[in-house]
């Protein structure tokens, strides 16, 4: 009887009748069932009704299964009454992989994961090659490892970039703080803040020299802490008084006649309630009248050309203040710098209220050693770099260490005080005058 290729299994069970009947195939088994054209599942016997080569369907297998059982019990029994032996069963021999055949290595990772890192590994020779070459660990060259270590020997080294903190984020719903226009205001400050300048006038001045002037100024710092005003009152008294000055020469006796017309303007023009001109006939014990007093008031406005509308170092310094995101000792320390400013002549006339303020936040972080000294959100919104402030800044150190020793005091002894968290008591930043900023 010919051969059956590939007949599936089938299991077999006696009915009553003595017939077979078949059982369930195993789920397992029909859902790995290869598709009926790929098993060669084709016979060359002829079946009952002599059709050749017919496919092998389940009853037709079944009558397959059940003439081969019955053709190999009746040569069992023929071999058996015969007296064969039976043929020694054969020993199963390991069939040796062929060279050709890929060894599969079992490992946690899937055939996929194994299928990415093999490419990850591989790239390809060139654009019109299918071919693939392992890819080449890149070593620096020699020329980049010496230029590196010269980077790094220098302090060089590149370093990740600063962030630029967003210091009008916490004002977004304050309607005072203007936030749509305010980069544009500040702009427009920096434009307008040299035409407003005053120039200098020592020497058109025969009366009065900068000591005088230091005395003047001194006195009114001490008046408008009396009077309790805001800071804008002070730093606009002062502007229009270094404005007069470059515009008319004044006797020495009316110097102090000068700074109470020019604060009496900014209180008008920054105060809620102004002092009356009577509390400043008083302040200087009378010695001006209420007529002197408003006479000096409309002169220092028509030579100005009531031009007062003018960005004075304070809207600066209220500005750079909040880029430092400082603290309250900061803060103060940077007020205490700036009216040292104010005070000293070569100061004030030298350089733009922009630089003042800059430089007086630049040399309070290096007082109380905030790192890094300069940001880059403080570059961005002052418009300077450290090393533009170099000069103003160590002519600011310089003052704030000759400021114990110094004849006028009440700079000094305002910023010494506990509610100014005694900031003129902090050791000076020497270091600065040491340091060689690079442009």
């Amino acid at each position: 009887m010919a051969s059956i290729a590939n007949v599936p299994q089938v299991d077999k069970v006696e009915g009553n009748d003595g017939g077979i009947k078949q059982k369930n195939v195993a789920a397992g088994q029909g859902r790995n069932r290869k598709a009926l054209n790929d098993i060669g599942n084709l016979v060359t016997v002829r079946d009952v009704e002599t059709k050749p080569q017919r496919p092998i369907t389940r009853s037709f297998g079944a009558r397959l299964l059940a003439a081969n059982a019955q053709v190999a019990g009746d040569n069992k029994k023929k071999l058996q009454v015969a007296g064969v032996p039976k043929p020694p069963a054969k020993r199963a021999v390991p069939t040796k992989a062929k060279a050709s055949v890929e060894v599969i290595e079992i490992s946690p990772d899937t055939e996929e994961v194994k299928n990415e890192k093999q490419k990850e590994k591989l790239v390809p020779q060139n654009e019109n090659s299918a071919g693939y070459k392992k890819k080449k660990k890149k070593v620096p060259s020699m020329t980049a490892l010496l230029t590196a270590r010269s980077k790094a020997a220098c302090g060089l080294s590149n370093k990740p970039k600063e962030e630029i903190a967003d210091i009008d984020a916490s004002d977004i719903d304050n309607e005072l703080a203007v936030v749509e226009y305010v980069e544009d205001i500040y702009k427009y400050y920096k434009e307008a803040e040299d035409e407003c300048r005053p120039r200098e006038y020592m020497d058109s001045q025969p009366d009065i020299n900068e000591k005088m002037r230091a005395i003047l100024v001194d006195w009114l710092i001490e008046v408008h802490s009396r009077f309790e005003l805001v800071p804008e009152a002070l730093y606009l008294t002062i502007n229009l008084v270094d404005r007069f000055l470059s515009i008319k020469a004044i006797p020495r006796r009316e110097l102090q006649l000068v700074g109470i017309g020019a604060m009496l303007i900014a209180c008008k023009y920054e105060e809620i309630w102004a002092p009356e001109v009577n509390d400043f006939v008083a302040i200087c014990e009378r010695a001006y009248n209420n007529e002197q007093i408003l006479k000096m008031e409309k002169a220092i406005l028509g030579k100005l050309e009531w031009y007062i509308t003018v960005p004075t170092p304070y809207v600066f310094l209220s500005r750079y203040i909040k880029a430092s995101i400082p603290e309250n000792d900061m803060e103060n320390l940077v007020y205490f710098l700036a009216e040292l400013a104010l005070m000293n002549y070569h100061c004030s006339i030298s350089f733009s209220p922009s630089m003042i303020a800059a430089s007086a936040v630049l040399v309070a972080r290096h007082t109380l050693f905030k790192t890094p000294a300069w940001t880059e959100t403080l570059r961005i919104h002052t418009g300077f770099s450290e090393s533009q402030l170099n000069k103003c800044a160590k002519m600011l150190v310089s003052l704030h260490e000759t400021a114990p020793g110094h004849k006028l005091q009440t700079v000094y002894k305002k910023y010494s005080q506990a509610e100014k968290y005694a900031v003129a008591l902090c050791s000076p930043a020497l270091s600065l005058n040491s340091i060689s900023f690079n442009g």
